[in-house]
């Protein structure tokens, strides 16, 4: 295990608190391994891009689910005010994936999000294969929000790609788009 994200590498695992399915639980890293893995870090509940970020993400989930991924979202945030926010805003009642509790700032701090002058986590998005490596991440200020269904993409293509060895996805790739096998014979031709 590295200390912190590094993509090719495994993703640092953790232990926390979560709320899901209206109860508190004990969540580990460790026990999504044979699954996709979509961290979704965001600063704070009872925000205003946050929301929306993951209303969309709720929009989207049946899909990531499809594809055999797991939504974990997390703020620094404790698991009683995921609680609070989920029973009284319209968007967070749609969410049916866990709400990951980092109050101590130790899964930001090893994801390389972690404002320290705020106390809250950047906007970042890490994608985590089956056997518990980091395949991609995306971090944003927190004032860009993200799209999910871009999200979705990437984890098409990263599933794509691990399953078809020494292929690999082009910009924008769709399911059914054409994919390339790196060679020489492609050097200069693209």
């Amino acid at each position: 295990m590295c200390e912190t994200a590094t993509i090719g590498k495994p993703a640092p695992v953790f232990a926390v608190k979560a709320y899901h399915d209206d109860k508190f639980m004990d969540v580990s890293l460790d026990d999504y391994r044979g699954k996709w893995v979509i961290l979704f870090f965001y600063p704070a509940d009872f925000t205003f891009v946050c929301p929306t970020e993951l209303s969309e993400l709720a929009d989207n989930y049946a899909e990531l689910q499809k594809l055999g991924a797991e939504v974990l979202s997390i703020s620094t945030d404790t698991e009683f005010v995921h609680k609070a926010w989920h029973d009284h805003s319209p968007a967070i009642k749609k969410i049916q994936f866990p709400m990951l509790a980092d109050p101590k700032r130790e899964v930001a701090k090893s994801y390389n999000v972690y404002i320290a002058e705020e106390g809250l986590a950047l906007r970042g998005t890490f994608i985590i294969d089956p056997d518990g490596v980091l395949q991609a991440m995306e971090v944003n200020s927190n004032n860009i929000g993200r799209s999910a269904t871009e999200l979705v993409r990437k984890v098409q293509a990263a599933k794509f790609v691990a399953e078809h060895k020494g292929q690999v996805c082009p910009a924008s790739w769709k399911p059914g788009g054409k994919t390339l096998t790196p060679g020489i014979d492609l050097v200069g031709k693209i």
